[in-house]
């Protein structure tokens, strides 16, 4: 299992991303001690994002981050209705998936479900 990813925002973009990951099933949670005043984590299901704001952020062009969606079209309903841009991926293992982008630019993909043999 992957337990965290850390991305990298502009302080200004960090509760803009928080409600992003909400949308997706996250909630905030408190970091240790000694990592509170510079971190913010969100976290579902034991995976958890953490958002570090520095200056100048780099955010990847194709690299991304892959959640499975506990409801699939919901999630998607609920990302349009705030504003994120949806962008359907092929349909390369027989189950739809949607790409969009969090306020700080990270390229994040949405699944139906996981990549799983037998493939179509």
């Amino acid at each position: 299992m992957l337990q965290h990813v850390t991305l990298e925002v502009r302080q200004a973009q960090i509760r803009d991303c928080v409600a992003f990951w909400e949308l997706l099933g996250f909630s905030e949670m408190e970091p240790p001690p000694m990592l509170r005043d510079r971190f913010t984590w969100v976290e579902r299901a034991g995976t958890q994002i953490h958002l570090v704001p520095v200056d100048a952020p780099v955010v990847a062009h194709e690299g991304h981050v892959a959640v499975l969606a506990d409801d699939y079209d919901a999630t998607l309903a609920r990302l349009s209705d705030n504003g994120f841009e949806l962008r359907p991926g092929s349909n390369a293992w027989n189950a739809p998936r949607t790409f969009v982008l969090d306020p700080a630019g990270h390229r994040v993909e949405v699944m139906s479900k996981p990549p799983h043999p037998p493939w179509p």
